[in-house]
């Protein structure tokens, strides 16, 4: 819903940091003999977060630039230098900004600084410094950095006010917004002159609290009509009600039964709206039939307390603010409660699925096998030989033999293409960055040759 310069929902897309690549590096200088390698670690990747500011007031801006990316880590360095983290992003919304995503509420903004986490940075790729052992003193691997977390998230706003103003069209409530605080709503005598809620801060004897002007509602304004259930949401966050009534009725009605229609919209919305306290303003005292709209809504409305006044004039006004201010002080303010957690049921995902489509191709899907992928540098022979130990141990290449998987298949993981040709050496079988990749001795391999130095010695 958007109306000039407010909007109270937005569609933002995110993508955290990717991670810096780690540095493939080796010591070098005059008269150090064995420098070993001294590749840094890549930093790691920006956070997205979402912070609430009390300040601002709508989500207009964010509909202009939806698209929101935090910034990536830097590479590694030589000396074992770590390349530089990308900076946080930070995402200011109003106070009372509701976050989803696919449906599900991450989280309530309600005060001033809390904030949330939507989206990770990748880390950064490590160096081959960090892969140097005992038995492998000069590696020739790094890897690259891990890609940050990408989000579709919905924003609502929903408007945080001590004193909510309902009624039909043209009942007065941006007038009164007028008389009673420093807002400056467009007032009109003509209905729907208020296309979104409006703001004020009422200071009353010593006490100060909010004011939001609703736009007016219309019967079945619970179902989509008029302007519809966009700003019944915004009455929710409101810890009282003000219900300005127009004595010569609305399209038909008189009074009384304006003020009916309005409790029956409320409470179709939401039960809990009719349960917040109510006081009932019978607005334009100076017209003659004010005062019979003020006897028959008082008649029939007991349980909450009627008032008469005038927002043009200012008469009444004082009387109905004292009312206000007395229901505050005994109102307590909501607490947002955090919804209740269903027992979490611990699963293991599985490492890695393997399925084929209509056309013959192999598709291995899979968070982790996934990010082996896409940190694995395939112009590094080593990180290749790398990758094929990491799918042995998984247990992949197992699987892919027991699916049936021949030589010469296709497969896909990770969005790289391969070829089976009994492993996953290499990418491709004419790959260029692969040329001269030597399989690694066996055990055995390695005693034959042994006995054959052996026997040329002796001979």
């Amino acid at each position: 819903m958007q109306s000039g310069s407010f909007l109270d929902r937005v569609k933002i897309y995110v993508t955290a940091g990717k991670g810096g690549d780690g540095c493939l590096s080796f010591r070098r200088e005059k008269f150090i003999e064995f420098g070993g390698p001294n590749g840094g670690n890549g930093g790691r990747g920006g956070d997205v977060i979402i912070r609430a500011e009390s300040n601002l007031t709508t989500l207009l801006e964010l509909a202009y630039n939806p698209h929101i990316e935090a910034q990536n880590g830097e590479k590694g360095g030589t000396y074992n230098k770590t390349g530089r983290a990308g900076e946080d992003k930070i995402i200011l919304v109003p106070c009372g900004t509701i976050i989803r995503q696919n449906g599900q509420i991450l989280a309530d903004l309600t005060q001033q600084g809390q904030e949330i986490i939507v989206a990770k940075g990748g880390n950064g790729g490590r160096g081959n410094q960090s892969f140097k052992t005992r038995n492998h003193t000069a590696p020739r691997i790094a890897e690259l950095g891990q890609p940050g977390e990408e989000v579709t998230l919905i924003l609502e706003l929903k408007v945080l006010a001590d004193l909510g103003l309902v009624g039909f069209p043209n009942a007065g409530k941006s007038t009164f917004l007028t008389r009673i605080s420093a807002a400056r709503p467009k007032i009109a005598d003509y209905p729907f002159t208020t296309l979104n809620p409006n703001l004020g801060i009422t200071m009353h004897k010593g006490r100060s609290f909010a004011t939001a002007d609703i736009p007016g509602i219309i019967e079945g304004a619970s179902e989509g009509k008029g302007l519809g259930y966009q700003f019944l949401k915004h009455i929710e966050r409101t810890r009282i009600l003000l219900h300005l009534v127009d004595p010569e009725g609305f399209d038909g009605m008189d009074a009384a039964q304006s003020v009916k229609v309005i409790e029956n919209e409320l409470k179709t919305f939401d039960k809990e709206l009719a349960k917040k306290p109510r006081i009932i303003a019978v607005n334009k005292m100076d017209l003659p039939c004010a005062q019979k709209a003020y006897e028959a809504i008082k008649k029939k409305c007991k349980k909450c307390k009627v008032m008469l006044m005038s927002a043009a004039t200012g008469e009444g006004v004082n009387e109905v603010l004292d009312e206000v201010v007395k229901v505050l002080s005994v109102t307590p303010v909501p607490v947002e409660k955090p919804a209740v957690k269903e027992a979490a049921l611990h699963t293991v995902e599985p490492m890695f699925r393997i399925e084929k489509d209509e056309d013959g191709v192999i598709h291995i899907t899979g968070k982790k096998v996934e990010e082996f992928i896409r940190m694995t540098n395939f112009a590094q022979p080593e990180a290749v030989t790398r990758l094929r130990g990491i799918f042995k141990k998984i247990g992949l290449e197992k699987a892919l033999l027991k699916f049936g998987v021949q030589d010469g298949d296709p497969l896909t993981v990770g969005g790289r293409e391969f070829e089976w040709n009994g492993n996953f050496d290499e990418e491709a079988p004419t790959a260029p960055e692969h040329t001269g990749y030597k399989r690694r001795e066996t055990k055995n391999e390695r005693l034959a040759k042994r006995r054959a130095r052996r026997e040329a010695k002796k001979q």
